[in-house]
C-alpha cells in the first residue's frame, strides 16, 4: 500500500533527494588558491585585506557599518559582552530555547546567565520574561532569533533603554533576515552571525560580530586581537586573547556570500508557500511571521502539532517523517535540560561561585519544555531550495503521517510496552 508509513514498511512520501549544503564550485577553490599564493593565510595583522573586504560586502548585504570578524560564532557573543565592559558578578538574560553557546557566553565573560521562557508564538525569547527577570545587576540581554523567525525587537529594545541594558543579538540563524527594513543583528548594540559548516553563509568555521558604534567596534576588536589598540589608537585599553579568523576563512565567506542574495530570496519564496501548505494539516500550528519582518530568511524551519490531535508526541513523528525521506528533528532542549550546558562539569569561577543559580531542577520553563519534549518540529533549509517540488513533497510526507497517526500511535505504544 502505497499509503503506508514507511516506518513500518511502506513506500516513502519523498522521492527526491534534497540538495547538498554548502554550495561551492571553482570560486572557492579559486578564493583559496589566491590566498595560498599570497603567503598571508593567518589571521594577523589584523584584520587581512580579504578579512577587511569580506566584511565591508558582508555589512553592505546585512546593514551596519561596523564588523568584525573572529574565529566562530559562540566567541562573537563573548567579545561582545567583554567589549561593553559586561563582567563578574553581571547578569545577562538569555532565552531557554537555543544552542548552549548563547548561554555559555555570559560565563566566558565572568557573568550569570539568567535563563527565562520563550514566547509560544515564535519560540523566541519572551519579552515578558525578560522584564520579569530584571534585577540590579541585569546589564545585557541576548536575545535569539530562530526558525525563519525573529524576537520582538522593538519590545526587546524598549526595554533595554528603560533598563540601560546591552542587547546582543543571536543571529545565528538568520543571515539576511530584516525588521522593519533593518537588518537582523543592526538592531541591538551588536550582531552575532555565525559562520559554522551547517550555516546558511559559511566559511566552514568562523562568526561575524556587527557593532553599533566605532567605540564598541574598536573594543571588539582588541578582544579579538589578544588586546592591541585597534588602527588610529596607541594605548591597550582592554585584555583581550587570540580570536582571530585566518584570510581562507574570509576568502571562502566572501566567495559563498556571492550566492546567498539569490539563496535568500529563493528559500524567503518557498517558506511563505511551506507556511500556507501546512496550514491546512489538522493538529499543525505554523509560526506566521510577524509583519515587521520586512525578509525572511531561513536556516531552519520550524512548526509545532498537537499531539492531542496526533495521538503521538513529536518524537515519534519526527523518526516517521526521516523514514519517509524527510530530514525532521524535535530540536533544541530546554537549556535547564541540555546535556551541553552543564557549568557543574566546569570549575568556571561563575557556577563555583555561583552554584544556587544554576539549580536546574528548580527551574520553571514551560513554554520551551513543551516545544522539546511534545510538539516543535524542525525542517533543514535545503527543503527550500529544492523549490515547489521539494515543498510539496515534505508537506506530503508530513499529510501522509498525519492521516496515517492512527497506526503511528499504535506501534509508538507497542514499542513503550
Amino acid at each position: 500500500m502505497n499509503d503506508r508509513l514507511a516506518i513500518l514498511g511502506g513506500e516513502p512520501a519523498v522521492k527526491i533527494a534534497y540538495p547538498e549544503w554548502p554550495v561551492h564550485d571553482e570560486r572557492e577553490v579559486e578564493a583559496v588558491a589566491e590566498v595560498v599564493r599570497s603567503g598571508h593565510w593567518g589571521g594577523y595583522p589584523y584584520p587581512g585585506p580579504r578579512t577587511t573586504a569580506f566584511l565591508q560586502k558582508f555589512l553592505e548585504f546585512q546593514g551596519g557599518e561596523y564588523a568584525i570578524m573572529a574565529a566562530n560564532g559562540t566567541v562573537t557573543m563573548e567579545i561582545a559582552l567583554r567589549a561593553a565592559g559586561i563582567g563578574w558578578g553581571d547578569e545577562v538574560i538569555v532565552p531557554a530555547y537555543t544552542f548552549q553557546a548563547t548561554a555559555a557566553a555570559p560565563m566566558a565573560a565572568g557573568a550569570i546567565p539568567v535563563i527565562v521562557d520563550i514566547d509560544p508564538n515564535t519560540y523566541c525569547i519572551d519579552p515578558q520574561a525578560i522584564e520579569a527577570a530584571i534585577t540590579p545587576r541585569t546589564r545585557a540581554i541576548i536575545p535569539v532569533h530562530v526558525g525563519s523567525l525573529m524576537a520582538d525587537m522593538d519590545a526587546i529594545m524598549a526595554i533595554a533603554e528603560r533598563h540601560n541594558l546591552i542587547v546582543v543579538e543571536d543571529c545565528a540563524h538568520v543571515h539576511g533576515m530584516q525588521w522593519r527594513g533593518r537588518g537582523a543583528g543592526t538592531i541591538g548594540h551588536f550582531g552575532s552571525f555565525s559562520l559554522q559548516s551547517s550555516k546558511i553563509l559559511t566559511s566552514g568555521e568562523g562568526g561575524i560580530l556587527i557593532c553599533k558604534t566605532k567605540e564598541l567596534a574598536d573594543a571588539a576588536t582588541s578582544v579579538v586581537n589578544c588586546g592591541r589598540p585597534a588602527a588610529g589608537h596607541d594605548a591597550v585599553t582592554i585584555m583581550g586573547a587570540n580570536f582571530r579568523s585566518s584570510e581562507l576563512h574570509a576568502a571562502l565567506a566572501s566567495a559563498q556570500l556571492e550566492r546567498l542574495p539569490a539563496q535568500t530570496r529563493q528559500r524567503e519564496a518557498m517558506v511563505g508557500y511551506m507556511d500556507e501548505a501546512l496550514s491546512e494539516i489538522p493538529g499543525v500550528r505554523v509560526f506566521r511571521p510577524d509583519p515587521r519582518i520586512t525578509r525572511r530568511s531561513v536556516y531552519l524551519y520550524i512548526f509545532a502539532i498537537d499531539p492531542a490531535v496526533w495521538g503521538v508526541d513529536h518524537h515519534a513523528v519526527c523518526a516517521a517523517l526521516e523514514a519517509e525521506g524527510l530530514d525532521a528533528s524535535t530540536g533544541y532542549p530546554p537549556m535547564h535540560r541540555y546535556d551541553l550546558f552543564q557549568p557543574q562539569l566546569t570549575r568556571l569561577p561563575v557556577p563555583m561561585a555561583h552554584p544556587e543559580r544554576f539549580d536546574f531542577a528548580a527551574m520553571n520553563l514551560p513554554v520551551a519544555t513543551e516545544a522539546y519534549e511534545r510538539e516543535a518540529v524542525w525542517l533543514p533549509e535545503a527543503v527550500f531550495r529544492a523549490g515547489k517540488e521539494g515543498v510539496d513533497q515534505a508537506v506530503a510526507a508530513i499529510r501522509k503521517v498525519y492521516e496515517q497517526r492512527a497506526a503511528l500511535a499504535e506501534a509508538a505504544a507497542l514499542r513503550s510496552r
